[in-house]
């Protein structure tokens, strides 16, 4: 047993050795320029790159996880004038897009008559864009009304109203803060007037052959200029589009007998669509040119690039895609179809060619198609993993530009932001200085513990041969009233000791531990009593029941968004105190913790949401750990079964080597929000190294408390506590220590006491917590318990039920609107009455059937 002892006590200060990852690199949040450096008026030197997906059943990192990369653009339409679920829907579509660092492709689609859409409908439309900039500085391009020239639009091939419309939406753009731009963005020309094609919709207003007819000969037909009529203005128009599809066989204008269209023109019938055809070589170049599918070459308005890319001098995009019918058993393969496609759009020679071509939105969608015969058509290129795997293989940086354009507001950066450790304002010498306080005070406890103990032998824990240590319970019920108050946001004389002293030594790690310990005292006891399978089952009954509260939890706090009197953004966003691991650069921004919470109110909600409520991937800031305890519980089986046959020494070996590879490789096994401030792979060595202390605690107690334990302890106690002090004398009175580096101390608290990944000071923290709370409890127990035991041992026997139920007063104390948040005396009655109704609930064993403790 002095072996364990030696094992567990130092081992933190043995592997103290590794470089803890920076707070301030978290994962996958790579660093994005800010959206005022993204410019939107010139294309970039190689197209940005991304899709337009079905929002309806697909999302944007599901689109990432297929497509390989982070798309540089992500497009979605919304109706427009914007209703109320248009807004939502806006809303979803810039946060998700803003968690990836991609531009908005944003298309409105009018609902109304071009005629009765008015500035007022505009301006609304550019406040939403405003408020998303500033939220998520989110960068628009706006495409009014897209493929404006086509028949199969209810605002097709109205120029003068359609014109008159995007001007308005144009001038409130241009008059905004929002940082957007607009796109003017018709259909390639090849069969205009498209009155013969499948697929022709009434128009919302009225169609007229005069504003139609360029060349004067009193009808519509092929040589009448597609793109002109329709042009708003340079002054309107930022950037120029075209949506250029391969949608099988070439269009034959040649074959057939004239037909008249809805405007009395005549059209020759076309070539049938849908075929599974690999695009003939040049076609993209061709359509460009204005060459492609017409009977004859030259007519007027025909080549695009020459007038309306080059012409203008615009920045252009091309939404594109491939036609695949999946039901067709004859034609070419997917792939075939497809690659031969992105290699022309993206090939060299189009760059080369026009390098005005600033971006490339591929359809990400499927859907039925009218020139397929109503067939179910495969738009995407991400859809199958061969042919994902073929474009990313493509998608180098000279062909097309990946990644986050504007600052990146994924959810590992909004899980990170809520791990607040530092008191907002406070340097991190003053830190060191808390640390080094409470360091301090420890040690004096730790020795005045045992004099005390000699004079006063009847104040001693008298309980030690019992299967429930109620110094435990205190102590726990210690450190969850610590959570509590440090959750609940007010000022008070609680929460500045709260933040600055024991925040400073100890934290979560030492309710983890806590929890760990009393597991690993309790569950043994269980398989002694009622055999492994029993007590298996019995902690696995735990661990779901653990689960399904929290999931309750999260959907409870989000049915409780649509109570008007509550104000559920305290705990579902998180706004950044520049306290967290980014510093003051991320000050004030609003991290959304249910990024896809509205659309489990669809009918049928889309898998996605669900699967981010199934995977606690969403959920209140101050409920995040809670996916961690039922992890670490499913593991007590495995580990007690270990300790039963006495190989202590494997679960320490694979705990701590867990801990030391996710300091040097930053591993996440789970996609679950605890993950990005709670890692498991971190966290799990408090928790198992408890598990361990906590079965063998007889025989650690035994082993520490004789005399070559006490000496261990008291020199390791000594020694850590009286380097901290020696630093940070050397520090404040500028002495210059033989043997420390220059600015040691100054750097002590970002590379050695980061909260989040447990670095070695904060583990020394918390085995010299442990210590010296044990030692002072044992022997000075009757008089702390008389003062304290009435409050703390009653929470911490239920500290599970404590941390679930106080979720929600940090709900209600956030939402009255009398509270000056500021006031120290406010916040100490605020305190007191939460703590207090806290206490009076677990006394009284409110709900103890239904919520663990």
């Amino acid at each position: 047993m002095v072996a364990l002892a030696i094992a567990v006590v130092p081992a933190t200060a043995a592997l103290a050795v590794p470089a803890a990852p920076q707070a301030s690199a978290p994962r996958a949040a790579a660093p994005a320029a800010p959206a005022d450096e993204v410019d939107l008026t010139r294309a970039p030197a190689v197209p940005w790159f991304g899709g337009i997906i079905d929002w309806t059943a697909d999302d944007a990192q599901s689109y990432a996880d297929r497509l390989g990369a982070v798309p540089a653009v992500l497009g979605q339409s919304v109706r427009y004038p914007l209703g109320s679920d248009d807004v939502t829907y806006l809303d979803q579509f810039a946060q998700q897009a803003a968690q990836q660092g991609s531009l908005l492709f944003l298309t409105l689609e009018p609902t109304k008559p071009l005629a009765e859409l008015t500035a007022a409908d505009a301006t609304a439309l550019t406040g939403r864009l405003e408020a998303l900039r500033e939220r998520y500085d989110s960068r628009a391009l706006v495409r009014f009304a897209p493929e404006m020239n086509g028949s199969w639009t209810p605002w097709g091939q109205q120029p003068t109203a359609y014109v008159t419309a995007f001007r308005q939406v144009a001038d409130a753009v241009h008059a905004s803060d929002a940082g957007a731009v607009t796109v003017w963005s018709p259909a390639y020309a090849a069969g205009y007037p498209f009155g013969s094609a499948d697929g022709l919709t009434d128009a919302s207003g009225t169609r007229s052959i005069a504003e139609l007819d360029t060349d004067g000969n009193g009808r519509v037909d092929v040589d009448d200029d597609a793109y002109r009529p329709y042009y708003p203005g340079d002054d309107a128009v930022d950037w120029v589009g075209l949506s250029a599809s391969h949608f099988g066989a070439e269009q034959d204008f040649t074959i057939g007998q004239p037909t008249r269209d809805y405007l009395g023109s005549e059209v020759i019938p076309q070539q049938e669509f849908g075929k599974n055809v690999v695009p003939e070589e040049g076609k993209f170049a061709r359509e460009l040119a204005g060459e492609y599918g017409y009977a004859d070459q030259g007519g007027a308005g025909r080549d695009f690039a020459a007038e309306w890319i080059e012409g203008t001098g615009k920045p252009a995009v091309i939404e594109t895609g491939a036609l695949y019918d999946p039901a067709r058993t004859d034609g070419a393969s997917e792939i075939d179809i497809k690659s031969a496609w992105w290699d022309q759009v993206l090939s060299a020679d189009i760059r080369a060619a026009h390098p005005g071509i600033g971006m490339v939105v591929w359809r990400e969608v499927q859907r039925t198609e009218a020139e397929a015969d109503g067939a179910v058509i495969d738009w995407r290129a991400t859809g199958d993993p061969a042919v994902a795997s073929a474009l990313l293989a493509h998608l180098d940086p000279a062909t097309a530009t990946l990644g986050a354009v504007t600052q990146v507001f994924d959810q590992e950066r909004a899980n990170v932001a809520t791990a607040q450790y530092r008191d907002p304002g406070s340097p991190e010498d003053e830190q060191m200085g808390w640390i080094v306080l409470c360091a301090v005070v420890l040690l004096l406890l730790f020795a005045i513990s045992g004099p005390i103990g000699r004079l006063k032998p009847g104040w001693r824990y008298p309980d030690e041969n019992s299967p429930r240590d109620r110094r435990l319970d205190l102590f726990r019920g210690w450190t969850i009233v610590a959570v509590v108050i440090t959750h609940i946001e007010v000022a008070s004389p609680y929460s500045y000791v709260t933040i600055n002293a024991i925040g400073a030594i100890t934290g979560a790690e030492m309710f983890v531990l806590l929890s760990g310990l009393v597991l690993g005292m309790v569950y043994p006891l269980a398989v002694k009593k009622f055999g492994e399978m029993k007590a298996l089952v019995s902690i696995l009954r735990r661990a779901f029941k653990q689960y399904i509260v929290a999931i309750a939890v999260v959907v409870i706090v989000f049915a409780l968004t649509f109570v008007p009197f509550l104000n559920t953004d305290v705990i579902t966003t998180f706004t950044d105190r520049g306290t967290g691991a980014d510093g003051k650069v991320t000050t004030g921004q609003v991290y959304d913790l249910y990024p896809n919470g509205a659309r489990l109110l669809d009918y049928p909600p889309p898998w996605y949401a669900i699967r981010d409520l199934l995977l606690l991937r969403m959920g209140p800031w101050v409920f995040n750990i809670m996916g961690l305890f039922v992890v670490l519980t499913l593991l007590v089986p495995a580990v007690v079964w270990l300790l039963r046959r006495r190989m202590w020494w494997v679960v320490l070996i694979v705990s701590w080597t867990g801990y030391v590879l996710n300091a040097q490789f930053d591993i996440r096994v789970l996609p679950s929000m605890f993950e990005d401030v709670f890692p498991l792979l971190t966290w799990q060595v408090a928790f198992l190294n408890g598990m361990v202390i906590g079965y063998y605690r007889k025989q650690l107690t035994r082993a520490l408390t004789g005399r070559v334990g006490r000496v261990l302890v008291s020199i390791l106690v000594v020694a850590y506590v009286g380097a901290l002090a020696v630093l940070w004398a050397g520090h404040t009175f500028g002495v210059q220590l033989p043997g420390v580096p220059d600015g040691l101390y100054s750097s002590l608290y970002e590379s050695m006491y980061q909260r989040t990944f447990l670095q070695p000071g904060r583990l020394l923290d918390l085995g010299l917590m442990l210590v010296v709370a044990y030692t002072f409890l044992t022997r000075v127990w009757k008089p702390v318990d008389r003062a304290f035991g009435w409050f703390y041992t009653p929470l911490g026997s239920a500290s599970l039920y404590v941390f679930i139920v106080h979720v929600f007063f940090v709900l209600i104390v956030g939402s009255l609107p009398f509270l000056d948040r500021a006031n120290p005396w406010q916040g100490a009655v605020v305190h007191t009455l939460v703590l207090a109704a806290i206490w009076f609930m677990v006394t009284r064993k409110v709900l103890f059937k239904v919520i663990p403790t």
